[in-house]
């Protein structure tokens, strides 16, 4: 007997996604799916289906807007085989738009995009754009589906706002805890003026406090500056009074919280000898930062001080692999885990609407939870939790290591497990 509000075509999708699972939902050309009889004509949707993305095609989240670009279109470009495959008469049709990693930017993309007939969006990625366009989403009934949005100002039951990403409740501890690890007992954290480096700072000051280590100072600095040097020049200043006092610099550690800003920063910081000797830690926001390879100097500086930066670990499926290979070539580097909640975004609106067979947003939000309960994509199991965010799991510890004579590349050096808080470097 099924569940009240469950309909046939619920548990027909469900059915389609259980098949498969464990081979990869992607995968479109196996067996399995060769076998799904087509489906009767949809009485509900046909022709094309709308799905618009938000990402930040410019400014200091460019480089994982470039990887998740490559990675909706492969998404979009497999499930629309799969429909044909089994039989359906619509397709989806994506609408890209960038936010240039701008809040205001954001919402003018979303409403245009609206205004187009699109109800599902994947993105924006950085909190403060999702905060941005929250309210005229849940007005308008939009479901968004951020791939990388982690503050948790934005974990809030029964809106139209979903993140398949674990908020920064489960980042925020790791760099105090990795702090304690090396024996620092003083940290300084620099921040950016935004909700995300708000809520991560913020965890991170508690857990540092909690630890025994004494925060010494606190810097928010402006997002997309061109220039840090003042700023840089008064935490050289704070730094050198620690270690005037008495601190070694090996007990020092300077937290930093930002995307690409890091790398004009470090251009700055890298003129202070003492700042290559404390101890440095980043977040996700710069885990695999691009710009930090290009330029050479932020590079060295980087390998020199091991800026190790934490970012959600997703579940090595064979449609993880896959996907990481396509994205490499088409950008000329790995991309950041959270282009694969973006693939696997696509799939399970796909599912939800082969399943509800309407747009329609709050359709699409009851069918999710079953969809998820058998989905199996490129990042894994996605469990989320009352609010609509990833439950917490394992994060990535990366840094950029130096592989030949002027050559530098990210490398995952260790994992940091989510339920035990313990490190294990490889």
């Amino acid at each position: 007997m099924m569940e009240k509000g469950i309909t046939k075509a619920v548990a027909i999708a469900v059915a389609i996604v259980t098949l498969l699972v464990g081979i990869g939902i992607g995968v479109v050309v196996t067996p399995y799916v060769a076998r799904v009889a087509p489906a009767a004509p949809a009485v509900g949707l046909s022709g094309e289906v709308p799905i618009g993305a938000l990402l930040p095609l410019s400014g200091p989240l460019s480089a994982f807007g470039e990887n998740d670009k490559v990675s909706i279109q492969t998404a979009v470009d497999e499930a629309n085989a799969f429909l044909a495959k089994v039989g359906a008469n619509w397709r989806l049709k994506l609408y890209v738009e960038d936010t240039e990693t701008k809040p205001e930017v954001a919402l003018e993309k979303l409403m245009s995009l609206h205004a187009k007939g699109i109800k599902v969006v994947i993105g924006p990625m950085g909190s403060g754009e999702v905060m941005k366009v929250k309210e005229y989403a849940d007005a308008n009934k939009i479901l968004i589906i951020s791939q990388s949005s982690t503050s948790p100002a934005l974990s809030i039951k029964g809106d139209y706002i979903y993140r398949f990403c674990p908020n920064d409740l489960y980042q925020g501890p790791i760099g105090p805890r990795f702090a304690k690890m090396l024996g620092v007992t003083h940290m300084f954290i620099v921040y950016l003026a935004n909700p995300w480096g708000d809520g991560l700072a913020e965890v991170a000051e508690k857990t540092a406090k909690e630890l025994g280590i004494t925060v010494s100072g606190k810097f928010r600095i402006a997002e997309a500056a061109t220039d840090y040097s003042a700023e840089v020049a008064s935490l050289n200043s704070e730094v050198s009074k620690l270690v005037e006092q008495g601190v070694p610099p090996e007990k020092i550690m300077v937290l930093l919280i930002t995307y690409g800003e890091a790398t004009t920063f470090m251009l700055s910081a890298r003129e202070y000898d003492v700042l290559w000797k404390v101890k440095w830690f980043g977040s996700d926001g710069t885990a695999y930062e691009g710009s930090l390879i290009k330029e050479a100097k932020t590079a060295e500086f980087s390998s020199s001080v091991r800026f190790v930066s934490p970012i959600f670990a997703p579940t090595k499926t064979p449609k993880y692999q896959e996907l990481l290979e396509k994205i490499s070539k088409a950008v000329g580097r790995p991309p950041e885990p959270y282009a694969y909640n973006t693939y696997d975004a696509v799939w399970v609106i796909t599912l939800a609407l082969l399943a509800t067979n309407k747009y329609d947003v709050d359709a699409i939000i009851s069918a999710m939870p079953q969809i998820l309960a058998h989905y199996y994509g490129a990042s894994g199991y996605i469990m989320l939790d009352e609010t609509g965010d990833r439950i917490g799991a394992d994060y990535e510890l990366t840094e950029i290591v130096k592989t030949a004579p002027g050559t530098y590349e990210w490398k995952v050096t260790g994992i940091y497990h989510g339920a035990t808080a313990e490190i294990v470097w490889k």
